[in-house]
């Protein structure tokens, strides 16, 4: 099965209606009905005793058949002509009217493909989930062992004490109700010095229109949770957003929260914003951000309680490695933080970063983290005090782990998928051409009656006669010497010429060779060429044209000096 469904697409791919059939893209039906006749005395299976060329012409005339029932209903051609084989296996296209332009074509098309879409979506979920664990290592570097109740630990431990203080498990999943409401269930669960709590949360969002959308929230844990949000595009370059929520906590105290931000696009790579928050805590923040291919910067100013802060972030990215690197200075009246660390992403849905965090009084911390659809983070806490061994050891060894695993694990895992695509890429076009190749011989069986009587008449009339065609990556002759063929890059097409044949004239449109009947593409993706020799009057000739150059002969110039 695997292989009939590479030749199918293979051929979705692949078929060019106008080029099979030999026609230029502006023909009119005339020359659609004619090219249709000439190819179905050729394949028609009626035209073949023997059982194997029967089944061979039925193939051939099958997709004869195709080709000219597309090209010959102006509706289906336009559809074709604006969008190929794909639109017109799009479901929907009977309510398109035969008046539509190519513009309204491929707008409907646009449309039927969203419909696809959201019937997708609302059978797709998007399951997302985190673990955080929260690690004390900060006896790595400061041992408090003169602090502890020697019968109860020991004293003179060979072992530094790290131990877990606290986990954090988050996970949610989204289940479409309909295209425009989406309903989503979250839970949340955390321990911390051997307390524990958790929540559980349901929204329900709804796109009221191409600018807005609300989205309503409830959730229990400890306590009651209300929340309501809403997103508006009040001008071209400006938008708002607002929050607001009520927590009721068991003992029937409780607290509420209100944010509204303004942004506004100020530039093609520059958004601003103001915020603000009524409630605990409260305040006003402001936030440029600028973000380009590369790089991403951004700076706030939060004026409120309990605390007034500065930050400031940069982000440089490095697509060609996959490669993220970010700094992030914060300080205020709690005191400053700077943080930095890489990320690198190592498979298409797969991140892995390390980021140190130097600040006071928060000491200092190792931050590893891996995210896809579930995000793991490890945050260890070196030291609570700002202290040079933990900043050097917490930027060194992951730096070194890192190198490590990329060298070890990484590295070769890269390079086993690169070598599978590649081979899969090579198996595809190997089974391509095998599927075209046996499609060409068949077509060369069930050519050759014809070719014959066809050179028989041009022999007659000394008109032409094609003596040698070869089509594919040919090789550039020297010193006046004929071109070596390759098996493996070249491809036969005398035959196939010569039933092109009619009234000592040969007219080859402009459009890949590839698709005409008795061709096929021996070496994909390279540069090809046809050359042709052939017998005009008695005389040798010959020309060699570019894959998509259109070629008519007999010509007077193609004419070759007598050896």
């Amino acid at each position: 099965m695997a292989g009939e469904d590479q030749e199918e697409f293979a051929s979705e791919q692949d078929d060019n209606y106008y080029a099979f059939l030999n026609i230029p893209r502006d023909a009119s039906q005339d020359d659609v009905s004619g090219a249709y006749r000439r190819l179905s005395r050729l394949y028609h299976p009626d035209k073949h005793s023997d059982p194997d060329k029967k089944k061979e012409a039925e193939v051939l005339f099958n997709k004869t058949k195709i080709a000219y029932e597309v090209l010959s209903d102006p509706h289906r051609r336009a559809i074709y002509d604006s969008l190929g084989v794909p639109g017109l296996r799009t479901e929907g296209w009977e309510v398109v009217q035969r008046t539509r332009t190519p513009q309204e074509i491929r707008e409907e098309y646009q449309r039927l493909a969203r419909e696809r879409e959201e019937r997708r979506l609302l059978q797709r979920t998007n399951p997302k989930g985190s673990v955080t664990l929260f690690i004390n290592a900060t006896d790595l570097f400061c041992s408090y062992d003169d602090d502890l109740d020697d019968d109860e630990f020991g004293s003179g431990s060979l072992f530094p004490l790290i131990e877990v203080g606290g986990m954090s498990f988050n996970q949610s999943i989204e289940a479409p109700l309909t295209v425009k409401d989406t309903a989503t269930m979250s839970g949340q669960l955390s321990t911390s010095n051997g307390t524990g709590q958790g929540q559980v949360s349901c929204s329900v969002r709804r796109l009221l229109s191409e600018r807005s959308w609300a989205e309503a929230e409830v959730g229990v844990g400890s306590g009651l949770m209300l929340s309501l949000r809403g997103f508006r595009s009040v001008g071209r370059h400006l938008h708002a957003t607002g929050h607001g929520f009520v927590y009721i906590l068991p003992n029937g105290l409780g607290r509420v929260g209100l944010m509204g931000t303004l942004g506004c696009q100020l530039d093609r790579h520059t958004v601003g914003y103001l915020t603000y928050r009524a409630g605990a805590p409260s305040g006003v923040q402001t936030m440029l951000v600028r973000e380009t291919e590369h790089s991403r910067l951004s700076a706030s100013l939060y004026v409120g309680l309990p605390h007034s802060y500065v930050t400031g972030s940069l982000l440089l990215k490095m697509p060609e490695a996959d490669v993220k690197t970010r700094l992030v200075a914060k300080g205020g009246t709690f005191g400053f933080l700077v943080e930095y660390g890489v990320e690198k992403k190592i498979s298409g849905l797969s991140t892995l970063g390390a980021f140190v965090s130097v600040g006071m009084p928060t000491g200092v911390a190792v931050k590893i983290k891996s995210a896809s659809n579930q995000t793991y983070t490890a945050h260890v806490r070196l030291s609570d005090e700002l202290m040079l061994s933990p900043v050097f050891y917490g930027t060194v060894v992951p730096l070194l782990a890192w190198a490590a695993v990329s060298r070890l694990l990484v590295a070769p895992y890269v390079r086993e998928r690169q070598r599978e695509e590649a081979e899969r890429r090579r198996q595809a076009n190997r089974d391509r051409t095998a599927a075209r190749r046996r499609e060409a011989e068949s077509a060369v069986g069930l050519m050759r009656e014809t070719v014959a009587r066809i050179r028989q008449a041009e022999e007659l009339r000394r008109g032409l006669i094609i003596t040698a065609a070869w089509y594919g990556r040919l090789v550039q002759p020297s010193s006046g010497d004929q071109p070596e063929p390759s098996p493996d890059d070249l491809v036969d097409v005398t035959i196939p010429l010569q039933c092109l044949v009619k009234d000592s004239k040969l007219i080859l449109q402009e459009s890949p060779k590839s698709h005409l009947p008795g061709f096929f593409d021996p070496a994909p993706d390279t540069e090809k060429s046809l050359q042709v020799e052939y017998l005009f009057h008695g005389a040798r000739h010959q020309t060699t044209v570019a894959d998509t150059d259109p070629l008519r002969i007999p010509k007077s110039s193609h004419h070759t000096a007598p050896d």
